[in-house]
């Protein structure tokens, strides 16, 4: 225990302005010392460490950070794993597996077009990504870059090749209203699989063309959401007739607008 004397200076406004024998001047709280101090008192402060307080209170806080550790510094978020689905002339989709994070937070997720960042939106919840727009028969790089709260992390770089006009391969169809489905759609369906392409019996994110002789029924809307080319059967006709893929326009039923 240390104890020293001071003597009383001035008392105001709840601070006392003590001074010691040597002439170090500190402030004090006046309303702890004893009553009927005033100025020109002489008061003893004695100052104690409480070595057991510290003590406990130091296990306390390495034990906090102990528990941190623990429940959120031993488990990273892992890389993405990144993977080409679908691929036509002009467009392909990209999927990942669901992100695994842990006890980490997702900011946001970026995808990179030959290390050139893409101002595509992609939605939090979502594990792929449509690009549209690209270069015939070109090849690409691509990654993607999640951003959490505990850090950056980068997926594995994949390379895809846009087709050429003459492979049909990476045609996806799906079937609208016609006039009479039978046998209409089991004919496009034999043609589709004749040409190389694929057929589904539902409209996604990697449908793209939607075969209907008119507007409306199944999947007409989500075409429309997903920016999809609604067409006559006839150019999947012209498709094979040419060897090589059509464009959709002078086929289209209804206008609607499209990334093709």
């Amino acid at each position: 225990m240390t104890s020293v004397q001071f003597t009383v200076g001035k008392l105001d406004a709840g601070m006392a302005i003590l001074l010691t024998e040597d002439h170090h001047l500190i402030e004090f709280p006046s309303l702890l010392l004893p009553n009927g101090v005033t100025s020109g008192s002489i008061v003893n402060i004695a100052v104690t460490r409480n070595v057991a307080k510290e003590e406990k209170k130091m296990c306390e806080f390495w034990d906090l950070q102990k528990n941190i550790l623990t429940q959120f510094g031993n488990a990273e978020p892992e890389h993405p794993l990144l993977r080409v689905k679908n691929i036509t002339q002009t467009s392909l989709v990209l999927e990942w597996d669901p992100l695994v994070l842990h006890t980490a937070a997702l900011r946001s997720l970026s995808i990179y077009k030959n290390n050139t960042k893409v101002t595509q939106h992609v939605p939090s919840e979502s594990n792929l990504a449509k690009l549209s727009g690209l270069e015939v028969d070109h090849e690409f790089e691509f990654y993607i870059v999640i951003k959490t709260t505990a850090g950056s992390y980068k997926s594995n770089i994949v390379t895809a090749r846009t087709h050429k006009m003459e492979n049909l391969t990476g045609i996806r169809v799906a079937f609208g209203t016609f006039e009479e489905s039978e046998p209409a759609i089991t004919e496009l369906k034999a043609l589709v699989e004749k040409v190389g392409a694929t057929w589904t019996d539902s409209v996604n994110s990697e449908t793209t063309h939607l075969l209907a002789q008119l507007p409306g029924g199944p999947g007409y809307d989500n075409a429309v959401h997903f920016s999809i080319p609604i067409v006559k059967p006839d150019w999947l006709v012209q498709c094979d007739k040419n060897k090589k893929i059509q464009p959709a326009l002078p086929y289209y039923i209804v206008s609607v607008p499209n990334n093709h």
